[in-house]
């Protein structure tokens, strides 16, 4: 659609332009802004690439007619809501947003731009692949809305694959289905220019391998690509992607573990370090298990550690585990229990030169989406003007948008 209307508000000085088109969306979907608007990239003084590990698998009745499991477990109701207006989910922790569906765009919205004020340089996403089983469609259909947000913002991002899901099928079911989720990634993802590349070729991340285990059938699954991707597997797993004879991997990357060792990482051409902010899973109460052992966030300080050996190490790659893993408790999302701790945290680690301020507006600019959620004028025109300011890294006009919104 090529025609461009510009609908223009005076007020207090500020010019308000809304745009329509099909080929760009916007922070409700469908608004774009003129270039000047586009997304600005964040300064930082430290130059390690820090990424946030992101589960797109929450599901609301709103978006999928029911709760969803990782809200519900076996045994939490969701619907059941206590005197202080907490809903009850598989969580030790709640969203300072409440539970939320992955698909809705003004949430992916507000996660992005917290991470991009935070000096996080994009997203790692959990993805389970193409297959029509399970949740594994809608968590497919979650990242691609994901993926728009994380695009709109002006952030990258990477899949990390869960091969666990090739689970049931026989050894050459494994690789023809990892073959056409291959397939997927590069027609659907690894041309696009914020996805994450090392040496030029695309990233593409696996939580093992689990299920295919043959160094000779990750060669097979790769040639069907044009190219091959800079293949990363989780740390031990290397004996599962390469022998004497092939190297399909090029690297590891560390998962949660309460004392990062880097000792190794200098003995791969690609690393990827982990920092988690703790480990408090729900899996017990939940009715999932036993659980694992708990890693206490000991009031931030544990991250703060884990922030610090990486770059001790003087790592290029970090991966934050996780945003949002609310059944094990490791999460930096904002919550009722620790509010913004981690993402200031985070605002010294990466050098940014924002402060807690600017995320208390970016969620008063989330609650007032919500709240003029079915508005179609003038509020949703500054909404969606101030969403622009905050990726255009302009704060205070956004700021300032909400205040003549409100009084």
């Amino acid at each position: 659609m090529k025609r461009i209307l510009y609908i223009c508000y005076f007020s207090a000085g500020l010019l308000l332009l809304g745009a329509c088109s099909s080929k760009n969306s916007g922070s409700d979907g469908g608004k774009v802004l003129p270039g000047a608007l586009s997304p600005v990239p964040v300064a930082k003084s430290n130059t390690m690439k820090v990424y946030a590990h992101y589960m797109p698998w929450f599901e609301t009745p709103e978006s999928s007619g029911q709760w969803g499991q990782h809200w519900t477990m076996s045994n939490c109701d969701p619907k059941k809501v206590d005197a202080s207006g907490k809903r009850q989910i598989a969580s030790h922790y709640y969203p300072q947003i409440g539970p939320y569906a992955s698909s809705d765009a003004t949430v992916l919205n507000y996660h992005a731009l917290l991470m991009k004020y935070s000096g996080i340089d994009g997203v790692m996403i959990d993805w389970y692949g193409t297959q029509d089983k399970y949740d594994y469609a809608a968590n497919k259909r979650n990242t691609e809305e994901l993926v728009k947000a994380i695009e709109r913002a002006g952030l990258d991002f990477a899949i990390v694959y869960e091969d666990a899901t090739l689970d049931g099928l026989n050894d050459a079911g494994k690789v023809v289905q990892a073959k056409a989720d291959m397939k997927y990634l590069e027609t659907n993802f690894f041309s696009k220019k914020n996805y994450i590349k090392i040496d030029g070729k695309p990233l593409f991340m696996i939580f093992g391998p689990q299920q295919v285990i043959s160094p000779a059938s990750w060669t097979d699954i790769f040639s069907t690509l044009t190219v091959k991707p800079t293949f990363i597997v989780l740390n031990g797993f290397s004996s599962k992607a390469n022998d004497t004879k092939v190297k399909n991997s090029e690297g590891e990357f560390l998962w949660v573990n309460p004392n990062p060792d880097y000792t190794s990482a200098a003995s791969f051409s690609c690393y990827i370090g982990g920092a988690m902010p703790g480990f408090f899973d729900y899996y017990k109460e939940g009715g999932w298990g036993d659980g694992y052992p708990t890693y206490d966030a000991e009031n931030g300080a544990l991250f703060s550690r884990q922030l610090n050996a990486a770059k001790t190490a003087a790592l290029k790659y970090l991966q934050i585990s996780t945003w949002n893993d609310f059944g094990e408790g490791t999460t930096i999302e904002p919550t009722l229990e620790y509010g913004n701790r981690y993402l200031k945290i985070l605002q010294q680690f990466t050098g940014v030169s924002y402060q807690e301020n600017v995320l208390k507006e970016i969620s008063r600019w989330y609650t007032l989406k919500k709240q003029y959620a079915n508005d179609k004028g003038k509020a949703s025109e500054y909404l969606t003007q101030a969403f622009y300011y905050f990726v255009s890294l302009q704060p205070d006009k956004a700021k300032q948008l909400m205040d003549e919104l409100i009084d």
